[in-house]
């Protein structure tokens, strides 16, 4: 079982990170950018003399490296899967900085079947201390719950769906090997990579990390809603409800609710499955 108390306990180390035009590019091709090399606003992304850092990239900076896995945390590492995701965008990412955060547990919830750990950074210029994005996910921890907890903070992904058709909608593709690029941006989790461990998790071959899908969803709806300007992104949030398997189209469904604001779920049409859901995007309007 959790313990909640030591969880909230730990005193993670701070993470400094030296981040380049290759890391942007990098993360941009994980997420697909660059598939049609002749589309200009695909290769702001991907080619240095013109580079824009995706906005989603805060989800992958100055991480806490499987710090749940570690002897004394009380988490079993091997049933944790990611819950809900949340990012907000305070100034545009730079493509080269060193850059620092230092991530601390918020919450520790029980589901009752499990318990529900919730961790934040904020990514702050490590020369100037300015920040540039603060980061909020879940991790549900399988079969650990019972320690009678109660939420102490705010959803992170409580957006509720409109129960109308979608007022936009756009498809992107994946490709069979797309995990095994966007594991280059820090995860190496051989789930996404290694047929035998993605068997012995439950699955008939490496799914795709759940942080590309969430990417990709940005990635849909920064060009839907924000003509491609990353510069106009200010936060995201949704909650991870089925794998995608690499290869797989995603569509992207998307509400206006108010200026600047819209309801958002991702889905694989092929197997009529709902990838991300209880959506939000922020932008400048």
């Amino acid at each position: 079982m959790l313990n909640p108390d030591t969880l909230l306990a730990i005193d993670l180390p701070e993470v400094v990170q030296e981040v380049g035009w290759k890391d942007c590019i990098v993360y941009s091709l994980g997420l697909g950018y660059g598939s049609d090399p002749m589309d200009e606003e695909e290769l702001k992304f991907v080619d240095e003399t013109k580079l824009h850092a995706m906005p989603a990239m805060a989800n992958v900076l100055a991480m806490a490296p499987h710090w749940m896995s570690r002897p004394g945390t009380t988490v079993d590492y091997t049933r944790i899967v990611h819950g809900e995701q949340s990012v907000r965008i305070v100034r545009p990412l730079p493509t080269e900085a060193t850059l620092k955060a230092k991530t601390v547990v918020a919450d520790v919830i029980d589901k009752g079947k499990g318990g529900l750990i919730v961790t934040e950074r904020t990514i702050v210029d490590a020369a100037t201390g300015e920040p540039f994005a603060t980061v909020r996910q879940s991790a549900f921890a399988r079969g650990q719950g019972g320690f009678g907890r109660a939420q102490t903070t705010p959803p992170l992904a409580a957006q509720e769906m409109p129960e109308r058709a979608p007022d936009r909608s756009v498809t992107l593709a994946t490709s069979p090997g797309q995990a095994l690029i966007y594991r280059l941006s820090g995860d190496y989790n051989p789930l996404h990579s290694d047929p035998a461990s993605a068997r012995r998790s439950g699955f008939d071959r490496p799914i795709l990390h759940g942080l590309a899908t969430f990417g990709i969803a940005c990635r849909a709806l920064m060009l839907t809603l924000c003509g491609n300007d990353p510069a106009r992104v200010r936060g995201q949030d949704g909650r991870f409800s089925s794998p995608v398997f690499p290869g797989e189209a995603i569509a992207v469904d998307m509400w206006s609710l108010e200026p600047g604001v819209a309801a958002y779920t991702a889905r694989v049409p092929a197997r009529d499955a709902t990838v991300l859901t209880n959506g939000r995007f922020e932008y400048a309007a």
